[in-house]
């Protein structure tokens, strides 16, 4: 059964938790459940985000200085569980993921209605060996990155594994590193077109505003939108932030 309840324009928004506030996290993911959101990526903050530029990390720091952590972040989730019914994907770095326990962690998301997880620097070949069966036991999905310098092969080995969606790193910087869609990000798309891959993609790193996530929505099922989203919470009316952001872009 597919998490997505249409295969276009898919809107993704991804925050980080704990921030502005650490008790901000419930209002926005309620506030993003009642906005055109297809799905909503939660960032576990984490204290080195090397693949994160200046706003994830900023935003990070903020939130680990607020107190957040994972266990506060599952008992957030737990809170809201039965208001949400967005699809929603738990974003961090594989040690967090270690460091808590494997298994306990596809636990907490089932308990508390997490739909999958995206960890960027765990191997493919790793989590197939070592997790998949764990995953599958609990029905987690996963989804893998792959950035423009992924090769042939690699794509669709990485595709074959993403049980959620394919995640299409639109560029080899950061994330929030720059705007807009160049031609040799089309190209690499095109590129993404034309192996037939049969799993949802969506596009992220770079997607800011309506033009840039129309123009993605254009070479794939939808986008991701997170730095742009997190600079645009002030936290004088998160509510109204929040919803005012999605109307912008959808």
């Amino acid at each position: 059964m597919s998490l997505f309840n249409s295969n276009k324009n898919l809107l993704a928004i991804y925050f980080t938790a704990g921030y502005p506030k650490l008790e901000d996290t419930t209002i926005i993911l309620k506030t993003l459940d009642k906005g055109n959101v297809d799905l909503i990526e939660v960032g576990m903050p984490y204290s080195d985000p090397l693949a994160d530029g200046n706003t994830i990390q900023e935003t990070s720091r903020i939130a680990l200085e607020n107190g957040m952590n994972i266990e506060l972040l599952f008992n957030q989730l737990a809170s809201v569980k039965d208001q949400i019914k967005t699809p929603i994907f738990i974003m961090g770095y594989y040690n967090q993921f270690l460091q808590f326990g494997p298994e306990l962690f596809l636990i907490k998301c089932k308990e508390t209605g997490v739909k999958g997880l995206i960890l960027p620097d765990l191997p493919v070949e790793y989590y197939t060996i070592h997790y998949q069966e764990l995953f599958e036991k609990y029905n987690i999905k996963i989804s893998f990155l792959i950035t423009p310098n992924t090769k042939e092969d690699r794509i669709q080995t990485l595709s074959n594994a993403s049980s959620g969606f394919l995640y299409i790193v639109s560029s080899s910087s950061t994330t929030g590193s720059k705007e807009g869609i160049s031609d040799e990000q089309i190209a690499f798309f095109n590129k993404i077109n034309q192996l037939k891959i049969n799993n949802t993609q969506l596009i992220g790193f770079g997607i800011s505003n309506q033009e840039s996530f129309y123009k993605a929505s254009e070479y794939a099922n939808g986008a991701i939108i997170g730095s742009a989203f997190l600079n645009a919470l002030k936290g004088i009316n998160l509510e109204l932030e929040v919803s005012n952001f999605i109307k912008a872009i959808k």
